[in-house]
């Protein structure tokens, strides 16, 4: 079992702060393009902040309900309201902290095996705790920081002019990203035991990997936006309901509820969007083929449509520059994906009890939850 370090806390401490900074980033550019006079721009940066907390609220109530199956009804009711409340992820935190500080800071070698087994089980706990927390962020990550980005780059590319606070959120939206996709991979070597650390190589190249094939796509889709918004709104519903599909046919066991299933699903719907999802934990090198393939080929689809709608915007600076920004990080970021899948990447998701036939679909809820969330939600 890897261990709890003190590198972990203090990873956890700055998400905490990010997770903080970033409602009030949101706010803040919400008020100011409100102020403006900008109410649409103003109305998709609540929305995106609202619709992602519901869902993580949602989730994470599920999570405790799950776990806390048997307990006091009436912890599950305070619970429940701090929930109702949009600060569930702030009583995770608090689990988080307690056990990661207890994990980093308190715990010492003992031969004596009750101590032993409870240093173990703290240990446990504090993971456990992170990886929740990480699991959450994912879908932040894909519900409102990408969307968020993806709202500033088009304001940019379409008005020119940016202030401050439209900097901070794309700064904030960058930050949030990294820091998720990076935090998560930490949680899912952690969660297998049978993996080596997540070494600082590793994590460049996942890094950039996801920063680059992200950003290149976020460009792409600005760029059809711009051209016109009902293509790209027609364009993204496809593409969710092709990911929506796909989930369908993976038959995904993450949650107890068909209800949650269905809405897990959604989720990962809109996180295909954006960046391959693996669901399952199966090796995936055909998928993850097909989907970068799409992906690039629907990229440079955009700009040839462009040129040919717009003739004259080949001469343009602005579109140049997003053209090469585009492909070059496109190109960039599947060299990272290559790199990385052949050198730093588990080629063993978890240990073979956990991985057979029985235990990925037909072993039933009670032992998806013994087994941990992680076995369950795995993307590369």
């Amino acid at each position: 079992m890897m261990k709890f370090t003190k590198q972990n806390f203090i990873f956890l401490v700055g998400g905490m702060i990010i997770y903080v900074v970033d409602i009030g980033v949101d706010f803040w550019v919400a008020s100011k393009y409100f102020c403006q006079g900008q109410y649409s721009w103003s109305i998709l940066v609540l929305c995106f902040r609202c619709l992602s907390s519901l869902i993580t609220q949602i989730f994470s109530y599920e999570w405790f309900k799950n776990d806390w199956e048997g307990a006091d009804t009436g912890k599950l009711k305070l619970v429940f309201l701090l929930h109702l409340f949009q600060c569930g992820i702030f009583i995770r935190y608090w689990f988080a902290l307690k056990y990661g500080y207890q994990a980093a800071f308190k715990q010492t070698s003992s031969r004596d095996a009750s101590e032993t087994d409870l240093s173990n089980f703290i240990q446990k706990q504090a993971i456990d705790a992170m990886t929740d927390i990480n699991m959450l962020r994912v879908f932040k990550t894909f519900l409102e920081t990408t969307p968020q980005l993806f709202l500033q780059i088009y304001i940019l590319m379409g008005h020119g002019k940016i202030n401050l606070h439209q900097y901070a959120a794309m700064a904030m939206s960058f930050c949030g990203i990294s820091l998720s996709m990076v935090d998560y991979q930490i949680s899912l070597r952690k969660s297998l035991p049978d993996k080596d650390g997540f070494r600082v190589s590793s994590k460049l190249m996942y890094l950039f990997y996801k920063l680059l094939t992200i950003t290149s796509w976020i460009l792409s889709i600005s760029l059809i936006t711009l051209l016109s918004v009902r293509i790209s709104v027609i364009l993204l519903v496809f593409l969710w309901i092709c990911g929506f599909t796909w989930t369908l046919k993976q038959h995904t066991t993450f949650c107890k509820s068909k209800k949650m299933e269905y809405l897990y699903r959604t989720v990962v719907g809109i996180i295909l969007i954006f960046s391959f999802f693996n669901i399952k934990g199966r090796r995936t090198k055909v998928c993850i083929s097909i989907y970068y393939v799409t992906h690039t080929v629907v990229t440079l689809g955009i700009l040839f449509v462009y040129m040919f709608w717009k003739p004259s915007i080949i001469k343009e600076i602005c579109f140049r520059i997003v053209s090469i920004l585009t492909i070059l990080s496109l190109v960039l970021g599947i060299i990272f994906l290559v790199v990385y899948y052949i050198h730093f990447h588990p080629t063993t998701y978890c240990r073979p009890q956990a991985c057979s036939d029985e235990a990925d679909g037909e072993a039933g809820q009670k032992d998806i939850v013994k087994t941990g969330r992680f076995q369950n939600f795995l993307m590369q």
